[in-house]
């Protein structure tokens, strides 16, 4: 019972240094490293958007903007439908294929038959690793004239850049430390950074939350409009859908942008 009390008390007693010594730095923790870490999580995330379909890694083929895919089902009708009956002649030349296809920002990615996912920004090369009756309404060239004509990844590129001279700009405001006032005594003080660096770094991310909007409302609304063409195109035998990714990065420069502005 001695030896357990005692080793339950040691290990206790060295939380509690673990936290004393971690609350030590807390008062150090200033305004703008909290900045430093919002931007460095927004250029991870962006980055990450960037980079889906880039790759066969696990996650990355779950990032994308637009995916196109084969599945079966009741075609739509319509009025403004001149043959209705086209939709069983694109059924019968669709076949069983299930190919499916995601496109990011720098690559394509195909599942040919439901396993693994095949990445590359070469399309010809994707498209010689399937047999015709795996995509025979040629999604893999769908979807590589969608990224090489309507995606843009460039304002993303600049925005990260942005963010990172901004991140930089803030590493070098000035902390908390001490000093010894005319008493003797030490004290805790914290100088105002640079205006001018504030107002540069300010403007930097400001700049970037403006191009990621643009980026990513401009990539969602072709993505919709690009999805919305091929599945009525391809009417009772190709299904379409969005990359949430591309909805939802755009927050995290923009939560940054009006802390800045606080």
């Amino acid at each position: 019972m001695g030896s357990g009390t005692s080793s339950s008390s040691s290990s206790s007693s060295r939380r509690q240094k673990v936290q004393v010594g971690w609350y030590r730095f807390v008062p150090f923790l200033g305004y703008h490293h909290v900045l430093m870490i919002l931007i460095a999580i927004a250029i991870i995330l962006l980055s990450l958007l960037l980079a889906g379909c880039s790759s066969s890694s696990p996650l990355i083929p779950d990032i994308f903007l637009l995916s196109i895919y084969y599945k079966k089902y009741t075609a739509v009708p319509d009025t403004a439908q001149v043959d209705y009956n086209l939709h069983s002649a694109i059924e019968n030349i669709a076949g069983d294929a299930s190919l499916q296809a995601r496109v990011g920002y720098f690559g394509i990615c195909i599942n040919p038959d439901g396993g693994s996912w095949l990445c590359s920004n070469n399309a010809t090369a994707l498209a010689k690793e399937v047999d015709v009756d795996q995509d025979p309404l040629n999604l893999i060239w769908l979807a590589a004239q969608f990224k090489d004509m309507i995606v843009f990844p460039y304002l993303i590129i600049i925005a990260i850049i942005f963010a990172f001279v901004c991140l930089l700009l803030l590493a070098t405001f000035p902390g908390w430390h001490e000093e010894t006032d005319s008493e003797g005594s030490d004290r805790e003080v914290k100088p105002f950074p640079s205006r001018p660096v504030s107002q540069i770094a300010l403007a930097l991310i400001f700049i970037s939350a403006i191009f990621v909007l643009v980026s990513v409302l401009w990539q969602h609304t072709a993505s919709v409009a690009a999805s919305v063409i091929a599945q009525d195109f391809g009417n009772g035998a190709v299904k379409s859908g969005v990359g949430t990714s591309a909805m939802y990065k755009r927050a995290q420069l923009d939560g940054i942008g009006s802390l800045e502005f606080a």
